[in-house]
């Protein structure tokens, strides 16, 4: 995949660098974000470097917004112009419990950082790719981690399921936008997946899929989310873009 080239937000951990890892392994040239100064952002892109891809470290906190231009302009002198950008940054809630219950800072910090982050930083990108003549060998996308919260309720992380909607709303918006341009924009919609941000209820949830809250009866890991957005960023499902792509093991399936 010479010319490739992916930026993964908040991917020194979980989601983001199993997608920084898939990406690399496919031939791409990776930036991975994390913090300033953040011990794991080092060994993330020690991580992603093992692969024998060119690996940037983009230490970027993406509610910065003034920074994401620039940030952008910094990822392509190190590793050359991107192809790819993962918006896979996010938060949960700052406390579970009761809607009733909900602080505006919980909601504030859930939507500026899943949903108004993952616009602006989009936009950057976007504004960067059409003012560019592009290779045409290579495929262009933007690829947008949301959740399945996107569309069924945790009522104990109601914050989070609006923002996660919001945030789907914006890769349908950005979808439409940028269609004509040759770039493409998935919403890739994790379910129960094994990470830091899950890890207080991931046994309970774990007995749920055994259970069948699952069609494959058990939660998933960030690996299997990672293939699924190398396969999207290479190009695999040809004349696609705007598609929601469910990595839930077919929770949300329908049935009776």
């Amino acid at each position: 995949m010479s010319g490739q080239a992916a930026l993964v937000t908040g991917s020194t951990r979980g989601i983001g660098l199993a997608s920084a890892v898939a990406l690399a392994r496919q031939g791409f040239a990776v930036a991975v974000n994390g913090p300033a100064d953040d011990d794991e952002l080092a060994a993330a892109v020690e991580q992603v470097a093992a692969t024998g891809a060119r690996v940037a470290a983009t230490p970027l906190d993406v509610t910065d917004f003034d920074a994401h231009y620039a940030a952008i302009a910094d990822v392509e002198d190190a590793i050359g112009p991107l192809t790819t950008l993962v918006n896979n940054a996010g938060v949960s809630v700052m406390n579970r419990g009761d809607p009733v219950d909900v602080s505006d800072e919980s909601w504030d910090r859930c939507m500026t950082v899943n949903a108004k982050a993952m616009f602006f930083m989009t936009q950057a990108f976007a504004k960067r790719l059409l003012a560019r003549e592009r290779d045409a060998s290579c495929f262009h996308s933007i690829i947008n981690v949301t959740s399945s919260n996107a569309e069924a309720v945790a009522v104990a992380r109601a914050e989070y399921c609006a923002s996660k909607a919001g945030a789907a709303m914006v890769s349908k918006a950005w979808a439409v936008r940028l269609g004509a341009d040759g770039i493409a924009v998935y919403d890739v919609r994790p379910g129960v997946i094994d990470t830091d941000m899950t890890s207080p209820v991931i046994d309970e949830y774990a007995r749920r899929a055994e259970e069948g809250l699952t069609l494959v009866p058990r939660v998933g890991q960030p690996v299997e989310v990672g293939e699924i957005i190398g396969s999207l960023a290479s190009g695999k499902l040809p004349y696609t873009t705007g598609q929601v792509i469910y990595a839930d093991g077919g929770m949300l399936v329908q049935r009776f």
